[in-house]
């Protein structure tokens, strides 16, 4: 039924923007702008391939991818938060970085067999129709992707240590002359991005498509910073968003499958065209943008000494 064809690769293509997005989303409510998320991203992609490789193990791999991104955010955050580095200067070398030395691992893994992370089976639900294999006989981290939404959003609007994290994130300074620790919060948030940034990776190596090629990631990355201003520094809309954005990348596919007369260019320029025009209407209400962005998004803090 190509309906259910259909949604199921938004599905896929979707899942690894929703959770990167909601690593970066934490991120910034932290107050840090990490503009590597690219650089994560396609890191937790070589190093989740390699590891399921070597040892057959999908679930291997997806620590790897975890363990890889996570390794990398602590440089960004020794350099912006530790030595005061500009935050998107650093953020661009990441992703620089991350793309040349990604190419360099997986030079030896181009062309080998990937280990794709299998499906799970829900007795009952599975084989339901249309339902079941859309919903229910998807990969762990599709279910994953759900629960991290869930989880970020309680976090951040039900926690106490949620609530300790926006106002790190809107007044660094009056967060710290309350005693509470701004370094130590934002290098955990950047580590929960590069985490969430490397299981993004994962999935494109493991699930999306089950092997190496350089550049996999195919500025996803990108697209997952314009989904938390789409989103609004919210999780619910961030994956509602995930899922728009999955649903054009997709779409733009099925289109020069089905012979649409149009440039095979233009249609795979698509989603990064409409991230554009995303961000142009959202930039047209800046009420709600100035309501809901972290007032010291960006801006370096040095306690006092």
């Amino acid at each position: 039924m190509i309906v259910e064809a259909i949604l199921l690769t938004v599905i896929t293509a979707s899942t690894p923007l929703v959770i990167s997005a909601l690593g970066e989303l934490v991120t910034e409510r932290a107050g840090v702008l990490n503009l590597g998320v690219e650089g994560m991203m396609i890191m937790g992609a070589v190093a989740a391939f390699a590891a399921a490789q070597m040892t057959g193990s999908p679930l291997m791999g997806m620590i790897a991818g975890i363990a890889a991104g996570a390794i990398f955010s602590l440089l960004f955050a020794f350099l912006t938060l530790t030595l005061v580095t500009n935050q998107v200067a650093t953020g661009l070398a990441l992703t620089i970085l991350g793309l040349g030395l990604s190419g360099q691992i997986g030079e030896s893994f181009v062309g080998q067999p990937g280990v794709r992370l299998p499906a799970l089976n829900i007795p009952g639900l599975s084989d339901l129709p249309f339902v079941g294999p859309v919903l229910f006989h998807q990969d762990i981290l599709f279910y994953l992707s759900i629960v991290l939404v869930i989880g970020v959003h309680w976090f951040l609007f039900k926690s106490r240590t949620g609530l300790m994290l926006r106002a790190i994130g809107d007044s660094p300074s009056s967060a710290h002359t309350l005693g509470l620790k701004v370094i130590r919060a934002r290098y955990l948030a950047v580590m929960f991005g590069g985490a969430c940034s490397g299981l993004a990776g994962a999935q494109l190596s493991l699930v999306y498509t089950p092997q190496w090629v350089e550049n996999m990631s195919s500025g996803r990355g990108w697209i997952a910073l314009a989904l938390v201003v789409f989103g609004s520094w919210r999780p619910w809309r961030v994956l509602a968003g995930g899922y728009l954005f999955g649903a054009v990348t997709v779409g733009q596919l099925h289109a020069q499958a089905f012979g649409i007369g149009l440039p095979a260019q233009f249609l795979s320029a698509l989603p990064y065209a409409a991230t554009i025009v995303v961000l142009i209407a959202i930039s047209h209400n800046r009420r709600t943008t100035l309501i809901n962005t972290p007032a010291s998004l960006g801006k370096p803090f040095v306690p006092d000494r």
